[in-house]
């Protein structure tokens, strides 16, 4: 239910978003809230909303914090931000997209590990030591004590080729190798310099390549092509797969990030010979920019306004910490994995409060779909695309890439008022 923005008697709830380079995202986020500016009636009070970005500077370990929610984009990189967020959540209940220790603490390595424990088709994957080292007082002994002399080739051979060498921890496709045979991996291996590095068999060949980009229980499943351009690599093809595939690539990501409490993630999976292999899914501050996801870009900004109005109106609380113990009973129990996904989806619905979330969507979300479709029409929203290629384009590149990504938008909004915009869960995948 929307009532008047003017009621007197009206409590707010403040969003905060913590940014770095960011820039369309974010502006079409204030713009359409602004647009809307409403007055929710939500257990039994009348909420008002006020977004604003979080500044960096010094704090109080005591001091108080005056967000409800804050959507993060920092803590997997910068410093201050992070113990800032790590307070908050401790000391005043903060709900934070994301759980900041897992994005601090989890990559390729731990993620792989945590989804094989449960029984995931992970490729076969091995860690290779570091080809240099950083010189420290300990490390000549510690090398001469216990690190053991290795057959590259003989590794190449037991993983299989074609495979990928790729960072444990890293993001991104740096530093990534398709590895051929013995001669390309020693020249990959080579190269790797002070990495940590994983040797992953390919899935070779594959007839899907598709990302996942959850947000809260909304998922998009996207047909991702890596070796096009940046602007070119999600394509247009989403919502096109079986409605069984849809439902296990839905349940594949929404495992993946309630395990470890990632309300924002991105699953790359490959499909080959009726089977899905996530590959890529330690990516808890994906990318959100209008310069990649083009017509995806609109779903990208609603799905963060439905999750953090949810979650700011509800005062949801976030767990504490992370409790994979019901995972690994399922995990060590009886059945075929198919059935064991069931069991862990229903585990990470329920974590994702996906009853609740469509609930709240359904009564009060409903004029935010409208606002959002004028919005993406309005000059302001022309002016954030632009304001994004002109940070990552060249002068003469600009005007054409701004039309490019603009025209992309308003494909979408073509296709939105031709049909309905929200399809209730679990089949909705995508905003279309």
């Amino acid at each position: 239910m929307t009532r008047s923005s003017s009621s007197p008697v009206a409590a707010t709830r403040r969003i905060g978003l913590s940014l770095g380079a960011d820039l369309c995202w974010p502006r079409c986020f204030e713009g359409i809230l602004r647009r809307w500016n409403p007055t929710l009636r939500v257990g039994g009070e009348d909420l008002r909303f006020e977004v604003e970005r979080v500044t960096i500077e010094p704090f109080d370990l005591r001091g108080s914090v005056k967000y409800d929610v804050v959507l993060d984009r920092l803590t997997h990189w910068y410093a201050n931000t992070r113990e800032w967020i790590k307070k908050a959540v401790l000391m005043d209940d903060l709900y934070v997209l994301n759980n900041p220790w897992a994005v601090q603490s989890m990559e390729k390595q731990t993620s792989y590990c945590a989804m094989m424990r449960l029984g995931m088709p992970i490729p076969e994957t091995w860690l290779i030591p570091p080809k240099e080292y950083d010189v420290t007082p300990d490390l000549q002994p510690t090398l001469e004590r216990y690190a053991r002399f290795f057959d590259l080739e003989t590794l190449g051979e037991t993983v299989g080729y074609p495979h990928f060498m790729k960072p444990y921890d890293g993001g991104g496709w740096v530093g990534v190798s398709k590895v051929d045979d013995a001669a390309a991996l020693r020249d990959a291996y080579d190269e790797s310099g002070k990495f940590v590095m994983h040797l992953q068999s390919g899935v070779l060949p594959h007839d899907h390549f598709v990302r996942c980009i959850g947000i809260g229980p909304d998922v998009r499943i996207v047909e991702y092509d890596p070796s096009a351009p940046l602007h070119e690599r999600y394509t247009r093809d989403h919502g096109h797969l079986s409605p069984q595939a849809l439902s296990t690539l839905r349940k594949i990501t929404l495992t993946i990030n309630a395990f470890f409490g990632w309300d924002f993630n991105s699953c790359e999976c490959l499909h080959q010979e009726g089977v899905w292999y996530p590959i890529d899914f330690a990516n808890p501050c994906p990318d959100s920019q209008v310069t990649s996801l083009h017509a995806h870009f609109p779903w990208l900004v609603l799905g963060n306004l439905r999750w953090a109005l949810f979650n700011a109106a509800t005062k949801r609380k976030k767990p504490h910490n992370l409790d994979w113990s019901p995972y690994f009973e399922i995990a060590d129990g009886q059945g075929s994995f198919a059935e064991k996904l069931d069991q862990y989806a229903a585990i990470s619905e329920e974590r994702m409060a996906t009853a609740a979330f469509e609930e709240f969507c359904d009564e009060h979300l409903g004029p935010l779909e409208e606002v959002a479709w004028e919005y993406f029409g309005s000059s302001d929203a022309r002016e954030a695309v632009r304001e994004k290629v002109v940070a990552l384009f060249p002068d003469h590149e600009v005007e054409e890439f701004t039309e490019r990504f603009w025209q992309s938008i308003q494909e979408w909004r073509l296709e939105t008022a031709q049909s309905p915009t929200r399809n209730p869960l679990p089949d909705r995948g995508s905003l279309r």
